[in-house]
């Protein structure tokens, strides 16, 4: 068996982390990649389970180091992926899960192209975005409407991923989710193939 890679992207606020939550919860043989940033921890936030939370020095040498899948600067604060984890997950044949902008979708394609599973999740309009983001409760207006630009821009890129949720009725984009995920439990790449033919053969 090999890893695969499940990749969400779409605007904060969209609900990806309900859903993903949801999935890790009832499925076994998950790595979900945890992301460093430098950002300031948000009460209800748990270091080593939300981010690892690191500063803007050790960083930047982790990034001059190699030591990232991807990484970016959003609203003055870093975020990247670190790389060794995420190798090793695959290597043991577990569903890497990253939950990642559309510039950190690119960088991974380029190195695990093959091997991923691209999901955009996102809300009806931007007035729903806008209306979850208030009621979250967490950003002043100006980083909500930061957000709200990025999200636009964000979407001009759906094109580019495999699969598309709108996530207006959370039941409905889980089990759409769910669906996805478990396909790639029997995508053929997962299995060494010569050995599952000779197995038929002889047994």
């Amino acid at each position: 068996m090999s890893g695969q890679i499940l990749i969400l992207s779409g605007p904060s606020g969209s609900g990806k982390s309900t859903l993903l939550s949801r999935l890790m919860k009832e499925f076994d043989g998950i790595y979900f990649s945890i992301s460093s940033t430098t950002r300031s921890i948000r009460e209800g936030e748990i270091a080593g389970v939300s981010y690892h939370y690191i500063s803007e020095d050790e960083f930047k040498r982790g990034i001059d180091e190699g030591k990232f899948l991807e990484w970016a600067q959003v609203h003055k604060n870093y975020y990247g992926t670190s790389l060794e984890p995420v190798e090793a997950a695959l290597k043991a044949g577990k569903i890497v899960i990253f939950d990642i902008d559309v510039q950190g979708f690119h960088l991974a394609q380029k190195k695990y192209g093959e091997i991923i599973t691209s999901v955009f999740v996102t809300t009806k309009n931007r007035y729903e975005l806008k209306k979850r983001l208030k009621l979250r409760g967490t950003d002043s207006d100006e980083v909500i409407e930061n957000r709200l630009f990025n999200a636009a821009t964000e979407m001009a890129h759906i094109s580019e991923y495999d699969y598309l949720i709108i996530n207006e009725n959370l039941e409905k984009s889980y089990l759409d989710l769910r669906a996805i995920f478990s396909s790639l439990l029997v995508k053929v790449e997962n299995y060494a193939v010569n050995q599952v033919i000779d197995d038929w053969c002889n047994k």
